[in-house]
């Protein structure tokens, strides 16, 4: 029957991360994982290329991170994402700096990041313990002892780190497993839901496909409380897709649209988009009121072709009862700011979004009121940490996450391996 210093269940991104601090504090360590290979998640992040973390200060990360991302603080100030890239540039691996302070392997590659830390337990000596489902985490005298492996084989731990995830992307092996070990230990689940998701809408010119497939870029996509005031504003791009609204300005209102939705009593949430956002109102009719002079004998459709993709500006005119074969010069003065509305101010009621099994990250999860956040020691059961996503903190995509998840790992191997060697 085996017996470790520190037993990590889960071989993703804060697992692997706990095992290899806890290992290089001088503990010795056990990794449980229930997928044939580690870092299966790790693998598919930015699409494939891996999105270590993001080259931005402290207090930016933590403002990506807008589900309780303070909780992150004291650990931040212990190991933060310059160690990071310091961890897997000593390691050998070159880093890059893309759009948004991005940093991703130059191999393009989350393999090259998987097979690093794969190799680093290796070289520690630490075990790696594949296909090996756990059953249940073993609690005796109010204090984790280790696990009980689905095929009845137990493997005792002095201090356990629970590092499975969330429920997001489950073909991953996410499958939100960790929270009834957690129950067990007497800890809280805020209620879980999914975060970086698409979101969907009843609306007509949704459900009738009219935009579907189309992408505007760069525009600034908002939240609307029910004031008509901006909860949160994202520039960035945008699709429209067969049931809703994707990409990357839409994941990052996700969480805020769902928070809204929660909120309104008809259970929806209006987004806005700004498709213009270098221009003001003004400005914008100031143009389209010099393109009379310019270019007034062009159709509507023509003579706006600088404006956006030609797809949402007919759709913009249909809208506004606009015939856009019209000759532009006969633009009324309502007509104008019809459409000045339509290119700064387009307005929809979004009503849900894709299942949590279909977002990136899941929000919710351990109340961290119930987690120590300098050592991310369980508060209610004694020798118990946890790490990463299955916290109740969440980020945006872009590198947030994973810092998160690499930081909590950290943090948790770290402190694991110094109270068993201390005691």
């Amino acid at each position: 029957m085996a017996h470790y210093d520190v037993l990590v269940i889960g071989a993703g991104t804060s697992g692997l991360m706990a095992a290899i601090s806890a290992a290089e504090h001088g503990a010795t360590v056990g990794v449980i994982e229930k997928n044939k290979f580690a870092g299966r998640k790790l693998l598919v992040t930015g699409n494939g290329r891996c999105n270590v973390t993001n080259n931005r200060d402290k207090e930016e990360i933590i403002a990506h991170i807008p589900g309780n991302g303070r909780f992150l603080y004291s650990a931040f100030y212990q190991y933060d994402n310059y160690d990071i890239m310091n961890f897997f540039r000593s390691k050998g691996i070159a880093l890059k700096e893309e759009d948004h302070g991005r940093m991703f392997p130059t191999t393009d590659k989350s393999r090259t990041i998987v097979n690093a830390l794969v190799s680093i337990l290796e070289d520690l000596n630490v075990d790696l313990h594949t296909d090996s489902p756990v059953e249940t985490v073993l609690y005796e005298d109010n204090q984790a002892v280790g696990v009980l492996l689905k095929n009845g084989e137990t493997i005792h731990g002095s201090r356990v780190i629970i590092s499975t995830g969330g429920k997001a992307m489950p073909r991953t092996g996410s499958t939100g497993d960790g929270y009834a070990w957690a129950e067990k230990a007497g800890h809280t689940i805020k209620e879980l839901y999914p975060t970086e998701v698409p979101i969907t809408s009843n609306e007509p010119f949704i459900q009738d496909h009219v935009l579907q497939g189309l992408s505007l870029r760069d525009m600034t996509m908002s939240v609307l409380n029910k004031k008509n005031k901006a909860v949160v504003s994202h520039r960035m791009d945008m699709i429209f897709t067969h049931l809703g609204v994707s990409g990357p300005a839409v994941l990052r209102c996700s969480m805020f649209v769902l928070q809204t939705m929660k909120r309104d009593k008809n259970g929806k949430a209006t987004l806005t988009i700004d498709s213009l956002p270098d221009l003001s109102k003004g400005e914008l009719k100031q143009k389209l009121e010099q393109l009379v002079k310019q270019d007034g004998d062009k159709s509507f459709k023509n003579a706006l072709k600088p404006f956006g993709p030609e797809r949402y500006l007919l759709f913009g005119l249909e809208r506004l009862a606009i015939d856009s074969d019209r000759p532009y010069k006969t633009v009324t003065p309502k007509e104008m700011e019809g459409i000045v509305g339509f290119l700064k101010d387009f307005r929809f009621d979004v009503h849900g979004s894709l299942p949590i099994e279909k977002a990136f990250v899941t929000g919710g999860g351990v109340h961290t009121k119930e987690v120590n956040p300098k050592t991310m020691e369980s508060k209610l059961m004694k020798h118990l940490y946890f790490t990463g996503e299955i916290l109740d903190y969440n980020g945006y995509t872009g590198g947030y996450n994973i810092t998160g998840a690499f930081i909590t790992g950290r943090i948790a191997g770290m402190h694991a391996a110094q109270s068993v060697l201390s005691s």
